[in-house]
């Protein structure tokens, strides 16, 4: 509810939309549906475009999404030409409430001490006649007399962002809700090679559906961000029972950058160990959620498969019947073949970019004991339902 005291209703609001790694947009989608009550009105290549009954500071607490916008205008019909920005100053100038989108950010995100700093962004990808300082002027352009005097132009943590993102046919132009500690997170001091970004780690989470009285394992957790997400979703999704988060590396930097990660974050269980010779029981395991090395990590390409064989055979053995796998690989077949060959069943494949390659986000199902049952509904629910690989 806004400072006001007034509940705007969704027909009040404009629309919002969260920018995303290529490729997790349904994962966003669902967790703007799940968290916010969000209708999802658009999803196209890195955005999702929704609708909530209310603008709250739940927004700012997605861990799927990158940034959050309040939407200006958009458009999925853009072309090369010159002639677009003319649109973009028209569009800009015309289409947008920008007294009441100011009212809104400033509900979220009060004004600091001092005078009012903002700044103007924009991003272009794709094939267009015009330049990208070009469509910055277009925008301007078109703000004039919208932003009120007295405010002052700033280049970095400006207290509001107004951004133009132009991507091949697709343009949007908003109010940047949110800030760098999104996609970041706060927690993430340190770093290891190709250390995961933290929306990504947090697609995997919810993908894996964890819930009260589970253990979450990631048997290569690198710098913990895994680890890290699996602790915060616990502190707001498992109230009925404490989640045991457990991790671990083969590199000794590993395990010393994930515990200084995780100190600010919250309790869990970390070993220096190897993947393929865990300490752990025999079916002690409710979820494994890991990012394994890729290719280029390892010395050769001719490593993966027997390290990626070696390690499902040890994950098998300690992840409970009927337990839930997330994986993050380039190397599909290298990981799909041995699973496959436990009797594991694949329930989930996405196609996402991660660090410019392409790789495959994939969930998997370790089959029930003869003579079980299943998952309870709670748990059979914390996660998107299946849907065919692409």
């Amino acid at each position: 509810m806004s400072r006001s005291g007034r509940r705007a209703s969704a027909f009040e609001l404009p629309p919002l939309y969260a920018m995303v790694q290529p490729g997790l947009e349904p994962i966003a989608a669902d967790e703007i549906n799940r968290v916010l009550g969000g209708e999802i009105k658009k999803v196209a290549r890195g955005l999702v475009v929704f609708r909530v009954n209310e603008v709250t500071p739940d927004v700012l607490n997605l861990r799927t999404t990158d940034d959050v916008f309040l939407l200006a205008w958009g458009s999925d019909a853009i072309t090369y030409k010159q002639d677009e920005l003319a649109k973009f100053r028209k569009w800009t100038a015309n289409k947008a409430d920008w007294p009441e989108l100011f009212k809104i950010h400033h509900s979220l995100r009060p004004k600091t001490k001092g005078k009012p700093t903002f700044h103007l962004v924009c991003q272009r990808e794709g094939e267009h006649a015009f330049r990208r300082v070009d469509a910055l002027d277009a925008m301007a352009d078109g703000l004039a007399g919208k932003i009120p005097e007295g405010w002052q132009p700033h280049d970095e943590n400006a207290w509001l962002e107004i951004w133009l993102t132009i991507k091949g046919q697709t343009a949007v132009c908003g109010l940047r809700l949110t800030d760098r500690t999104m996609r970041h997170r706060t927690y993430k001091d340190d770093h290891v090679l190709a250390s995961l970004r933290p929306t990504v780690a947090g697609a995997m989470v919810h993908l894996a559906g964890i819930g009260p009285g589970m253990t979450v394992m990631d048997p290569m957790c690198g710098a913990g961000t895994i680890l890290a997400e699996t602790i915060e979703v616990a502190k707001h999704r498992s109230k009925a029972g404490r989640v045991e988060v457990i991790g671990g590396d083969i590199d000794p930097n590993a395990m010393f950058v994930t515990g200084e990660n995780l100190r600010g974050v919250g309790p869990a269980v970390t070993c220096r160990w190897d993947s393929r010779r865990l300490p752990l029981e025999r079916e002690s395991v409710d979820r494994i959620i890991t990012n394994p090395p890729f290719g280029k990590q390892l010395a050769s390409p001719e490593e993966v498969p027997p390290l990626y064989a070696a390690c499902v055979r040890e994950w098998d053995r300690v992840l409970r019947p009927g337990g839930r796998a997330v994986f993050l690989v380039m190397e599909q077949d290298a990981i799909e073949s041995p699973l496959i060959a436990y009797g594991w069943r694949p329930t989930r494949k996405l196609k996402v970019r991660i660090l410019g390659q392409a790789a495959i986000l994939s969930v998997w199902q370790k089959p029930f004991a003869a003579g079980t049952l299943g998952e309870s509904p709670w748990t059979a629910t914390a996660a998107p339902p299946p849907e065919t690989p692409p």
